[in-house]
């Protein structure tokens, strides 16, 4: 089934894709590029506020894989770039990050792919669990 929120925004080649269920709104994004990133405005990603490069090195930081590109001229099968090793990084007072290509089993037995990297809950508060929504600033996670 296809999710309908996921939004694409061009700059010449790159395609820049946004996954908002997946955004938990560190604002990484926003922090490195405010005149590309304005949450307030509509659209709220404004790619022509930076070069090609600048937007990639941004969106590689994205904590939660919420965005990612891809290069209109290459083959579609190589839109994330490939990892060769899962990595996984316990942030101080949040997630966990896992980088690479991988799966996850929902309870519901639903598989979802992960092609990039995903923020997983670790305090138990995330009301999109196993991923993780932010909450833990709200609740005072600390861990």
């Amino acid at each position: 089934m296809e999710n309908r929120s996921i939004k694409e925004y061009s700059k010449g080649e790159l395609q820049i894709v946004w996954e908002p269920k997946k955004c938990i709104h560190a604002a990484i994004c926003v922090e490195r590029l405010p005149k590309v990133y304005q949450p307030n405005q509509k659209p709220w990603i404004n790619p022509e506020f930076a070069s090609i490069e600048e937007l990639k090195n941004q969106i590689d930081l994205c904590p939660s894989g919420a965005l990612s590109y891809y290069m209109k001229n290459e083959d579609q099968t190589k839109k994330n770039k490939k990892m060769e090793k899962i990595k996984a990084i316990v942030k101080p007072n949040g997630p966990v990050i896992i980088q690479g290509n991988f799966t996850i089993t929902h309870t519901d037995g639903r598989v979802e792919e992960i092609e990039k990297m995903a923020a997983i809950c670790r305090c138990g508060a995330s009301a999109k669990k196993p991923f993780c929504d932010g909450t833990h600033a709200k609740v005072g996670f600390k861990g």
